[in-house]
Formats: C-alpha cells, sequence, structure tokens
C-alpha cells in the first residue's frame, strides 16, 4: 500500500508540475470516466464494431440510456485548466463525448466518437454529440435513413483528423497527464513529444507508462484533481 504522506507529496509536486507548466497535454481513457458511469459506456462504444446494420438494434439500446452518463470531476479539471490557458489540448481514446460535454474545447478523439456523424443511406454528415439525445435512433433530416455513428460507419480504427490534433499537440507539451489508459494506439502519436516534456500517470493500476512518467501517482483521477485543486488554491 502507498502511504497517505507519500502520496501527498506525489499531489504536491503534481500541483507544481502544473503551475510551472505552459501546454498541457492529457490523454484519457476509459479510468477517466468511472465516477461519471462512463466505464460501462466506454466498453459499449468499443462493443460497436461495424459488421453489419444486425448492430442496430444494439444501438438503439444503447442510446437509451447514454445521454444519462455525466462528466467526471477528472473532466471538469482538464476543462477548467484549458480555461486557464494551461492545457492546450485533450488526446482521448474514448467515444462518449464527455469532454466536450464537460467543456474542453480541443479534443482529438482518435477512435472517432459519437460527434461524427453519418446517414447509413445518403452519406450526410452530423458532427455533434446532441443528435444522441433522444430515446430513439436519429433519422437524417435529407433521406429519412439511420444515422450512425463513426464506429458503425468508417470501418476504421483510427480518426485521421484526430489523429493529427494529437501529434501537433503533444509536440508542444511541456507536461503530458496521462489519465487511465494503457496507451491503446498511442503509436499514432508518442513519437511526437518533447524530449524534455515531463509525464505524469495517474492510474490505480500499472500500466506501460509506468517505466516512463516521472512521477506514477496510484489513486483515482477524480480524487487527484479534487487535491491538486486544494493545494493550488491554498498556495495561489
Amino acid at each position: 500500500m502507498f502511504s497517505k504522506s507519500g502520496n501527498d507529496d506525489k499531489i504536491q509536486q503534481f500541483a507544481k508540475y502544473i503551475d510551472d507548466s505552459h501546454a498541457i497535454v492529457a490523454i484519457t481513457g476509459a479510468g477517466i470516466s468511472i465516477s461519471g458511469g462512463g466505464v460501462t459506456y466506454s466498453q459499449l462504444s468499443r462493443s460497436l464494431r461495424p459488421g453489419g446494420f444486425e448492430s442496430e438494434s444494439f444501438l438503439k439500446s444503447y442510446v437509451k440510456t447514454m445521454h444519462h452518463y455525466k462528466p467526471s470531476l477528472s473532466h471538469y479539471a482538464l476543462a477548467d485548466l484549458e480555461r486557464e490557458g494551461k492545457l492546450i489540448g485533450v488526446i482521448t481514446t474514448n467515444e462518449d463525448c464527455m469532454h466536450t460535454i464537460a467543456g474542453s474545447q480541443n479534443v482529438a478523439e482518435i477512435q472517432g466518437s459519437f460527434q461524427i456523424n453519418r446517414c447509413k443511406d445518403c452519406g450526410k454528415h452530423y458532427d455533434g454529440y446532441e443528435i444522441w439525445n433522444q430515446d430513439e435512433l436519429p433519422k437524417c433530416e435529407a433521406c429519412g435513413g439511420t444515422i450512425l455513428p463513426w464506429e458503425l460507419y468508417s470501418h476504421i480504427g483510427l480518426w485521421d483528423d484526430g489523429v493529427r490534433d494529437a501529434q501537433r499537440w503533444i509536440s508542444k507539451a511541456d507536461l503530458i497527464i496521462v489519465i487511465g489508459t494503457n496507451g491503446y494506439y498511442g503509436g499514432a502519436y508518442w513519437g511526437y513529444r518533447r524530449s524534455d516534456a515531463v509525464i505524469v500517470q495517474i492510474n490505480p493500476g500499472h500500466t506501460a507508462f509506468d517505466r516512463v512518467a516521472d512521477l506514477n501517482i496510484r489513486e483515482e483521477s477524480d480524487d487527484v484533481f479534487k487535491r491538486v485543486k486544494n493545494w493550488r488554491d491554498k498556495n495561489a
């Protein structure tokens, strides 16, 4: 077990890294969404893979619950850092749009998301997650066809626009915060990082980032950001 004093020291060090940074990039996975119910949401998203439109029945049941999930404290904390001018972008494999809902503007959803949609019949694009805030599958205003998210219409593992944003942002970052992810698809952008960038990992478990992180914090991210905010407020 990690001692409380040891973790307190790590929280203070993390807070100092944030204060000293000018260009933060966060890399997030399913672990950031635990308190908002998004772990289930992310798992469901990954189940929505192309394979014929028998997936529509699954998608329909999924849509009935997806808009009831909420961003976690960690999502909001990253959005606050962006508004503060510290964070320049979020790179995520999550498809749940929770970073955007929490208020983040610069989000690279490298596997696509429910913000990237297309009619299965005529191909008309519908950007934005708001069309999913209903109990039924959204229909195309042009032809009446069913609108599908990236996962079902693309047949592609990575969204090129998101990858390009990820590469650009991480090349500028002086602090990289890795939250609740094992780095899946990291090969698409990780090699673009600055050699002098500080890396902080927040994850209760062990991952491949353990050996490259300057600081490993073995706690849930909501608890970490709550304590970091308290420390920064006291020392402002």
